[in-house]
């Protein structure tokens, strides 16, 4: 129930800024599909560490500014929006984006109710693939 509490606020302002990124998206050009894996391994290796340490001091603010940037990275590649469908084969990838958030959330607060048995090792397997992925490129 706190992980919901902790969320719910931070959802309103996410969606907007989601609407935003889809918005935005539209106007840039796209990188093709293929360039994906990598930048979300550039992305996750980014974010990776500050969620580390974040979980180590128990920084909420952490999570909820992390939620913007994977909804801003999203928005970039059009996954969130399904403005690029060329990236559903590498669904490992975008899945792993879209769950390192909670992931850690999950590790601050291991009885949360979005915190599934089995999250954090499918998030691991969707992101050792992510990576394999874009060393093939």
């Amino acid at each position: 129930m706190a992980l919901r509490n902790f969320l719910q606020p931070a959802a309103r302002t996410l969606a907007a800024l989601a609407l935003m990124a889809a918005f935005a998206s539209g106007a840039q050009a796209q990188a093709t599909a293929d360039e994906f894996p990598a930048a979300a391994v550039r992305f996750l290796d980014n974010e990776l560490p500050q969620m580390d340490n974040a979980v180590k001091e128990r920084d909420r603010d952490y999570f909820e500014q992390a939620m913007g940037r994977m909804i801003e990275f999203s928005g970039v590649w059009g996954f969130k929006t399904a403005a690029n469908p060329e990236l559903a084969r590498y669904s490992m990838c975008t899945d792993a984006v879209n769950e390192f958030v909670i992931v850690g959330l999950c590790r601050v607060m291991p009885k949360g109710s979005e915190c599934e048995p089995g999250l954090a090792a499918k998030f691991d397997g969707n992101l050792q693939r992510c990576r394999e992925a874009a060393t093939k490129r």
